[in-house]
């Protein structure tokens, strides 16, 4: 069921629009989760998803800390970083972009005020389907700080299947608004 889920997920978000992408981060920036933060943690997106890179550089103007995730694939683990400019992110497997370890400073999760959570597909309860693996499941053990994921409502279902060691996100914000 998820592995169909995923499949889904993805050809929605190749549909994604300018207009829905500007809608979800006008309505981002507008939270308190957003003004209240110093420190974001965020992905780079990929030519699929929605664009963070227009979040990233708002956040820089801003005065915030952005930190990007580096994938351990062995051990399934992420750690963050903290970048001042895209010329500090590599090329790694699969196109993703992700820092690099010598050029940035590695950030602990306690220090991150605001995760933004990617994911494919998401239900009316912060629980999402996301690329496999559980990465980001395993990382929010122990975050303190607030989660947010930024999805169309194509990638909205009313229940996502989901496993005891799964991390619902705290709000969901669409091109309709803030969720919950």
């Amino acid at each position: 069921m998820k592995q169909e889920l995923r499949n889904y997920g993805k050809c929605v978000m190749s549909d994604i629009t300018d207009e829905q992408t500007a809608s979800i981060h006008c309505t981002l920036m507008e939270t308190s989760l957003w003004r209240e933060a110093n420190v974001i943690g965020c992905t780079i997106s990929q030519a699929h998803e929605i664009n963070t890179r227009p979040i990233i550089e708002r956040a820089w103007k801003e005065g915030k800390k952005v930190v990007v995730p580096k994938c351990y694939p062995k051990e399934r683990q992420l750690i963050f970083y903290k970048i001042t400019s895209f010329d500090e992110l590599e090329s790694v497997y699969f196109g993703l972009k992700e820092p690099i370890i010598e050029q940035t400073t590695e950030w602990s999760k306690e220090h991150i005020d605001l995760m933004i959570v990617p994911g494919l597909m998401f239900d009316v309860k912060g629980y999402r389907v996301g690329y496999g693996g559980g990465y980001y499941d395993r990382y929010l053990v122990g975050y303190n700080g607030a989660t947010v994921s930024l999805c169309t409502e194509h990638q909205l279902i009313e229940q996502v299947p989901f496993d005891s060691y799964d991390i619902p996100v705290q709000h969901l914000i669409t091109e309709s608004g803030l969720q919950f």
